[in-house]
């Protein structure tokens, strides 16, 4: 389940299996030595997604055979029931979450079958009704990503599976753009806050940058989950490896975005319990700039502020001028 107080990274392995188990379980392998929470592959019956006659996005025209369809591309990566099973059991036995999107009603059943807990909606289906509502009506956790997707429609996805029967407080919405890999130029982040302000609602991030600082961005941003593709080899054939991160590289994010969990902290500001040590060392007190005898008058001419901070704060100079120094001082000793 999703932590509220963690966030919750999801290796994306997708389609990046190439329809070979074996890859499949080694994206598994690699998921865990990152030390994610999940790892993410893809349910779809080509038939019930597509028709013959699809084209390629222009990005996987680039990655793919360009004299080969949609449809015969995706068939290649489907994944069959056996093969969901194994997998499962397979990150049971590593202890590591698995997760899978639907992409068809059909497939909506099969996860559910399956017993997943956590459904979720990728971009190119906010706008369908009868999928949302199926899902929607299952009462699951759900993560929707809202690539290529205004603020209008996102209402209307929400509309839609709250009234199926999802509670509010049981969905996430990950801001997104649906190109691979995306500009820079087009990450527009901080439309992400704006999602989870209009709808107050837990919000993260899908991301198809390359690099992993727009994933860490978000986490300081406030993002309660953070999604990245990854691949065991950028270099491999299929549609979205070099849009995705490598192993090394899903550790470093990992691990960078870890810290940054750490670092936000509390929203008290206080001395650390690191700091309060370096109190005394740092900040100044009022002292005796020359010898001073008792009796005499404590003047800009014969006390000053120096370190340390152990003696009397330099915020009280003001009543300290024109007191009476009640003992002998030397140079440089606390009042």
């Amino acid at each position: 389940m999703i932590k509220k107080n963690k966030v919750f990274i999801i290796a994306e392995a997708g389609v990046n299996h190439n329809g070979s188990l074996e890859i499949a379980k080694k994206l598994i392998d690699a998921a865990v030595e990152a030390n994610v929470d999940a790892v993410k592959f893809q349910t779809f019956k080509t038939e019930n997604v597509l028709s013959k006659h699809a084209q390629k996005a222009e990005y996987q025209k680039q990655t793919t055979d360009s004299s080969e369809s949609q449809f015969d591309m995706i068939k290649k990566l489907e994944l069959d029931v056996d093969t969901h099973n194994e997998l499962i059991s397979y990150c049971n036995l590593k202890n590591i979450m698995f997760l899978s999107t639907p992409f068809d009603l059909d497939s909506i059943d099969l996860l559910h079958n399956l017993k997943l807990k956590i459904f979720k909606i990728p971009s190119g289906e906010i706008t369908n009704l009868p999928y949302l509502r199926k899902i929607g009506s299952l009462n699951k956790e759900i993560i929707l990503s809202t690539g290529m997707a205004d603020i209008g429609e996102i209402e209307d996805a929400l509309d839609v599976l709250i009234k199926s029967g999802t509670l509010k407080e049981n969905i996430t919405v990950l801001h997104a753009n649906t190109m691979y890999p995306t500009p820079m130029e087009d990450v527009n982040l901080n439309a992400m806050v704006t999602i989870g302000n209009t709808f107050d609602i837990a919000y993260g991030y899908s991301d198809h940058t390359l690099g992993i600082e727009v994933d860490v961005a978000a986490v300081a941003m406030g993002a309660s989950v953070i999604e990245k593709h990854f691949t065991l080899d950028k270099t491999m054939e299929g549609p979205d490896h070099t849009a995705s991160l490598e192993p090394y590289e899903l550790i470093n994010m990992v691990h960078s975005i870890r810290n940054i969990e750490l670092a936000l902290g509390s929203k008290v500001k206080k001395p650390s319990k690191s700091e309060t040590p370096n109190i005394e060392i740092a900040r100044k007190s009022i002292v005796a700039k020359t010898s001073i005898l008792k009796g005499s008058t404590l003047t800009e001419a014969n006390i000053t502020i120096k370190r340390p901070g152990s003696g009397i704060n330099p915020m009280r100079w003001d009543s300290i001028l024109g007191s009476v120094a009640t003992r002998d001082y030397k140079e440089d000793e606390l009042l």
